[in-house]
């Protein structure tokens, strides 16, 4: 077993420092990435004496970097945070500190061109799939690091580099407001949380006993308010649809109190079990999206839409945050957020990452040989896929909607099995936006080799391709592994909202159009077709409001921001049965036994409304027959388990499991029927 030698440039981003690598630099198996990642910063030690680490989690970054996928972006930026006296990487979160370096870095290593004054680099953010301009002073078409600018944290100044944010709102939960409330109530205590850069819980410094000023120091050694705010985080989690956020970094938590006038807020930003020694760029737009909207537990006196710069003052001093408001009162919105950074190459050369972190011999041991290696794996993987081993890395199950919804349910309650059955770890990848585009996109990209796998649906892989032209096949581009089940569609509405049934929410949407709006997880998707069918065989017109993916959707519905929506009887049965959601009936051939009551929408008057939602496994196309065999095999096995059963039964989807021949056939008959669906109800993906 030998050690591992890649090109490095270390580089302080913005108040963070870290190597930077591009992508292909390093071990292109995801768990030898990471331990490579956990060698170079020498992690395992608190103090970091083996690594290129400070022994800090500013100190502790990775920024990897590589031409973009996205057409309209230029790279791609994988922030990773290792971890400090422990062996972890967390590529959940996203830096904007280190953000401030990928463009000088990616310019410099040729990936874009610079031009004569300043070139402005579009970056997506794989983390977060948003997308940020940074702006590089480049005279001479060369990047310049010496400047005037100074920033709070870091000595000296240099060239300024500007950061504009143009759609972090909601990246990561699908909402700015993923509970559907600008306030909500924890434990007796008021929180905003807000997805808006990196998902935050913001609480009043003084609604927990302290003033908001302390230092760091003073406020790590209050282990009672840690817990106070860690226990506070958790269920914040819960209620964003993050899931159990106990082993991970978000949403971070923040204290805030008043500023020193009218345009700025003080703040305390948690990483998230210790206060930041200055504060996070991605935390700083939060704390400044917060404080410039109405209604929430930051919020500052009351402005006029247009462009405002707020001041986030921290322990080091302050951020500069510029923002663009839309609107007024609970209508306003946040457009786009801007702030300088700096950023200084301190060294470019070899990093030498010793034998030792590797559970298994890395893939080479030269820069050149790391250069070629993913050429030489994929024409190696091309010319005998049959006789490669699998599984031989972390399996990976990219889901097309939001954490915290009934896919992502479902995908992770398969997804444990699967790692036993298999003996590799399985993990989830949230890959919501443009209606499940954006996951099924990039599986059918991925290598295929049946370490990427798509939880597709019925949205996924049947609506959305016969809504519109997408650039992918649902049938060329996936090898489909197998069925998981079958779920109605029920029509839910706002606990609060003064209708009664069906048939009187039809009388009042006839006497008044466009009285109440729908909620769906986004255009082409099930929650979609369902309500454009219920109207057009209802004969009324209600407004529709899509969103990315059912979570959001369905938080904003409880919330009353939307009255009405037909998610899947697996996603709305916990909230219906909470007294969260009212359900209205069920828009399939049957009543459900879970809601006996429930009647269908053809015995409430309305017929041709029945949208049973279906949900899948698939590869990308070209997976080895054998490695879908095995897939399929392990599926079944799954799905045979009476834990499992029950589990998707009491959300109310039914088990069913299948051939990949069956499957496929499924998946080009719905195609069919959806096609006919459009044409006749007349359906636009606008």
């Amino acid at each position: 077993m030998s050690s591992l030698t890649v090109p490095c440039v270390l580089m302080r981003a913005g108040t963070s420092r870290g190597p930077f690598f591009l992508r292909e630099w390093l071990p292109a198996d995801e768990a030898q990435r990471d331990q490579a990642l956990i060698g170079a910063i020498g992690a395992s030690d608190l103090l970091q004496v083996d690594g290129v680490g400070g022994g800090s989690t500013l100190t502790s970054k990775v920024a990897i970097v590589s031409r973009s996928a996205q057409p309209d972006c230029d790279v791609d930026y994988l922030f990773a945070q290792v971890g400090v006296g422990q062996k972890s990487v967390d590529t959940r979160p996203n830096c904007g500190n280190m953000l401030s370096g990928v463009a000088p870095f990616a310019i410099e290593q040729g990936l874009v061109a610079a031009a004569d004054g300043e070139t402005t680099v579009r970056v997506f953010n794989v983390n977060t799939r948003s997308r940020i301009d940074v702006t590089v002073q480049t005279p001479g078409r060369r990047v310049a690091y010496e400047g005037s600018t100074g920033i709070d944290g870091v000595a000296g100044t240099a060239a300024p580099i500007r950061l504009d944010f143009l759609d972090a709102w909601g990246a990561v939960t699908g909402s700015v407001f993923p509970t559907g409330r600008r306030i909500d109530r924890i434990d007796g205590v008021e929180v905003t949380c807000i997805d808006a850069a990196m998902p935050l819980m913001i609480v009043r410094a003084a609604d927990l006993g302290v003033g908001g000023r302390e230092a760091p120091a003073e406020l790590d050694a209050n282990r009672a308010l840690l817990e106070r705010i860690e226990a506070l985080r958790l269920a914040a989690g819960q209620r964003m649809g993050l899931g159990d956020v106990s082993g991970s970094v978000v949403p971070k938590p923040v204290l805030v109190s008043a500023g020193d006038d009218e345009h700025s807020i003080t703040s305390r930003y948690f990483t998230p079990r210790r206060c930041h020694a200055s504060h996070a760029v991605t935390g700083a737009i939060g704390v400044a999206a917060a404080f410039a909207l109405p209604g929430t537990v930051a919020s500052g006196a009351a402005h006029e839409p247009g462009t405002r710069r707020i001041a986030v003052l921290h322990p080091q001093g302050r951020i500069d945050v510029e923002v663009q408001i839309d609107g007024r009162g609970a209508e306003a919105r946040i457009q786009r957020a801007a702030l300088l950074r700096t950023a200084r190459k301190i060294m470019q050369g070899e990093l030498h990452i010793p034998d030792y972190v590797f559970s298994r011999p890395p893939e080479g041991d030269k820069p050149m040989k790391r250069l070629l290696a993913p050429a030489l794996a994929a024409a190696l993987a091309a010319a005998a896929p049959a006789a490669l081993a699998f599984p031989t890395k972390t399996i990976t199950i990219v889901v097309p909607t939001a954490a915290g919804g009934g896919n992502d349910a479902m995908a992770r309650t398969i997804g444990q099995k699967l790692s036993t059955l298999l003996g590799q770890t399985v993990i989830v990848d949230n890959r919501a936006g443009a209606n499940g585009a954006i996951a099924s996109e990039y599986v059918a990209r991925a290598t295929p080799d049946g370490h990427t796998l798509m939880l597709g649906y019925i949205a996924t892989h049947a609506m959305n391709p016969a809504l519109q032209k997408l650039r992918y096949d649902p049938v060329a581009d996936f090898e489909p592994i197998g069925l998981v089940g079958y779920s109605p569609t029920l029509m839910v509405a706002n606990a609060t909202v003064p209708v009664k049934d069906v048939k009187d929410l039809v009388a009042q949407l006839k006497a008044k159009p466009d009285k109440y709006t729908y909620a769906s997880a986004g255009n082409g998707t099930a929650p979609h077709f369902a309500a454009e069918l219920f109207k057009l065989n209802a004969g009324v017109v209600m407004l529709g409001v899509p969103y990315k993916g059912a979570a959001p959707a369905v938080s904003d519905t409880i919330g009353g921001q939307t009255q009405f929506m037909f998610p899947s009887l697996f996603t709305a049965v916990p909230h219906v049965k909470s007294g969260k959601l009212k359900a209205m009936a069920i828009a399939g051939p049957k009543r459900s036994p879970l809601l006996p009551d429930v009647p269908t929408l053809k015995e409430a008057g309305i017929d041709g409304v029945e949208v049973q939602q279906w949900y899948g496994f698939f590869a990308p196309a070209k997976t080895p027959k054998p490695v879908v065999d095995q897939l399929n095999k392990a599926l079944n096995q799954v799905l045979a388990d009476p834990e499992i059963i029950k589990r998707i039964e009491d959300h109310g989807a039914d088990v069913e499991s299948s051939t990949p021949e069956q499957f496929g056939a499924l998946v080009k008959a719905e195609i069919g029927k959806w096609k006919k669906v459009v044409q006749q109800a007349k359906l636009t993906a606008d």
